[in-house]
């Protein structure tokens, strides 16, 4: 409750600075590992192993894609778990993650050796860059086993509660490599190879600080059993860190376009082939520091905004957007002015190049990267929109500018003016992502001031004396319109005990300081799009959030009454109880549409298509966090069709099926 109050109640910059400052420097120290091996090589070697280096980073990010997925899986995994007071399970999770990722790292190793010359064509690779890029990609091929182990194992080590000892193990490799480049590059004389051990060295390093923590886990104990792999969990470690997944192959996939576009494109010009391709590479990676920034700003903010959006504190909720969006405007303004007035000094910190190089590198610093103001707007409403739960405006807006704007464009652009073209759909897909970013926040904000009183529904119980007289919990599941929650209803005052439904919106309401609205509209419901957020910025979302405070309560609520409890995974929530009766209500379309209409008040001619995304919302819910399907009667001790019987007789059939339940207890 301490952190809650802090967050309803604490100043939004003192706030700001306490959450986003470690996410900054997380970013950073990531995006910085990547460039100093370029400063060096530019100096040592020149813009041709720039070059090299470029067409070889896509390996390392494809490593990082799958690194990632394991690692926020598995941490989103333990986290649900834990949260489900569940340590074995959480523990075969962690477990689980290490291995796959181990696997996958030794997979990836033995298919890069073999193919690396192959996969670096893919990926835009010149008869000039060639030998610099298959020496540089071999040391770095031997060295990305311990950088996806320890990068998997470094998520799981945040999740587990020691954020400083990942942040100390990080920044000790990034420190380590700055170090050893310029020994190996210019004491040793050993150029690109150089500069690739230093890396892989730093890497294991990394990796060997980190696998020592395996002994020290906090949350959970690592056993013999916890190591067998299980199908089910590697399932939902890999369904939890899909998004990191997308996020980073989707930078891989815009890195092979733009480097065989420039390639292509670039060999028609007086620039040649290699100079575009190192050029873009060096601007890419200089303008993802400028991204990192944002990002650690926005992502330290999800607390603050996902907690008051829940509250209802709309006030706090726009002052922290606002700061927000000034904060990376300022920094993209920052951003934009050097980007402008200085590329050539810019470009030199990674080396000399001749005139051609400088010119190219001036042009795609001031063409490519011209509005790239409009991040400090984009890049945050993503985040934004995953913290108040809007999985899909968040979605479209992480993805929109790398895979929906920026590759068609190029594509499309560079068709019609040739390098240029590559160019110029920077710009563009910013302008694009940047209006499309203003459309969602406009709307949102029409939506927050709006919605400034909190609309509280409490249905009373009738309860009568408990005529029970074994403790009996009865769960419901439910069609929507099928009269499940009536059912429920009518079995709990025949029986003299408890419904609990939307008590489960106001107890939750009362623990956690977030609205019942609020809850209403998180709770028990998941978007396809809801699989692109998991992960994507820290941390478990809202839905699992709510799904370990519902189970933390359904479990707290059945362990001291009789009740009837309706829908939220209940029947799997308390699978293990032997006093449990677990009911599954349904009908057929025409007579659930005629309820809908009824008694929900639905729009006749829509009623149909919206019951239809109201149960697959439930079925897609359920299949998450139980790995079961929610229609599937073997789940339910009994199935009733509710227009058969009708709910009254429905009722009657499960309350005699409780009598017989007495007995056998």
């Amino acid at each position: 409750m301490e952190k809650e109050n802090i967050l309803e109640n604490e100043k939004i910059t003192k706030l700001i600075k306490k959450f986003s400052i470690p996410c900054i420097i997380s970013l950073l120290v990531n995006s910085l590992y990547n460039i100093v091996d370029q400063i060096f090589i530019g100096w040592g070697v020149g813009y041709l192993g720039n070059g090299a280096t470029n067409v070889v980073f896509p390996l390392t990010m494809i490593c990082l894609a799958f690194a990632l997925m394991f690692g926020d899986g598995t941490s989103s995994y333990l986290s649900l778990k834990l949260g489900e007071k569940k340590k074995e399970d959480a523990a075969r999770g962690v477990t689980n993650g290490i291995i796959m990722s181990s696997i996958v790292a030794v997979i990836f190793l033995i298919i890069t050796l073999v193919f690396l010359p192959q996969i670096l064509n893919i990926f835009g690779c010149t008869d000039n860059l060639r030998q610099y890029a298959l020496s540089y990609g071999r040391i770095i091929t031997i060295g990305l086993p311990f950088m996806m182990i320890g990068t998997t194992l470094n998520s799981i080590i945040r999740a587990d509660g020691s954020p400083n000892y990942a942040m100390f193990t990080m920044v000790l490799g990034a420190v380590l490599n700055t170090i050893l480049d310029p020994i190996f590059i210019f004491v040793f004389k050993m150029g690109v190879e150089g500069a690739a051990i230093a890396t892989i060295f730093s890497q294991f390093v990394t990796f060997i600080l980190n696998t020592f923590y395996i002994k020290k886990f906090k949350s959970v104990s690592i056993n013999k059993e916890s190591i067998l792999l299980k199908l089910n969990v590697i399932r939902k470690i890999i369904t939890l860190g899909i998004s990191s997944f997308i996020t980073q192959m989707s930078f891989v996939f815009v890195m092979g376009v733009e480097n065989n576009l420039l390639g292509k494109y670039g060999m028609e010009t007086k620039y040649g082939s290699e100079i575009p391709i190192t050029v873009f590479g060096i601007v890419m990676k200089i303008s993802q520091i400028l991204n990192s920034i944002i990002i650690g700003i926005a992502a330290g903010t999800q607390p603050i905004v996902g907690y008051n959006y829940g509250a209802r504190r709309f006030d706090r909720v726009k002052e922290t957007l606002k700061i927000v969006l000034k904060l990376s405007l300022v920094i993209s303004t920052v951003a934009f002015i050097l980007f402008q007035t200085i590329p050539d000094k810019l470009i030199s910190i990674f080396g000399n190049g001749n005139e051609n190089y400088m010119e190219f590198a001036c042009l795609s610093f001031r063409i490519y990267l011209l509005l790239c103001i409009c991040n400090g707007i984009q890049i945050p409403s993503g985040i934004f929109f995953q913290a108040i739960g809007k999985s899909s405006r968040s979605a479209i807006l992480s993805l929109s500018r790398q895979i929906l704007f920026l590759i068609p464009t190029m594509i499309i652009l560079s068709s019609i003016f040739g390098l240029m073209g590559v160019l110029y759909a920077g710009p563009v897909a910013d302008g694009i992502a940047f209006i499309l970013a203003v459309i969602f926040l406009a709307i949102e904000n029409k939506h927050l001031k709006n919605n400034g009183e909190n609309i509280k529904e409490n249905e009373q119980n009738t309860i009568v004396e408990n005529k029970l007289d074994k403790h009996i919990v009865i769960t419901v599941s439910r069609e929507y319109g099928s009269g499940g929650r009536y059912v429920g209803k009518l079995v709990a005052d025949k029986l003299g005990i408890k419904l609990y439904d939307k008590e489960f919106i106001i107890k939750l309401a009362e623990e956690t300081g977030l609205a019942e609205e609020y809850i209403k509209d998180n709770e028990q419901k998941r978007d396809i799009l809801d699989g692109l957020n998991n992960g994507y910025y820290f941390g478990t979302n809202n839905s699992d959030e709510l799904y370990i405070k519902e189970s933390e309560l359904i479990k707290e609520i059945a362990s001291k009454e009789s009740c009837v409890i309706v829908g939220r995974c209940a029947d799997f929530i308390l699978k293990d109880k032997s006093n449990v009766i677990k009911v599954f209500v349904y009908s057929n379309i025409k007579d659930k549409v005629k309820r809908a209409v009824e008694i929900y008040g639905l729009d006749k001619n829509k009623a149909e298509k919206e019951i239809k995304r109201i149960d697959k919302l439930r079925a897609n819910h359920y299949k998450y966090y139980t790995e079961k399907e929610w229609n599937n009667h073997s789940n339910y001790d009994i199935c009733i069709n509710s227009d058969t019987l009708g709910v009254e007789k429905s009722a009657e059939l499960i309350c005699t099926m409780i009598k017989e339940k007495e007995l056998s207890i």
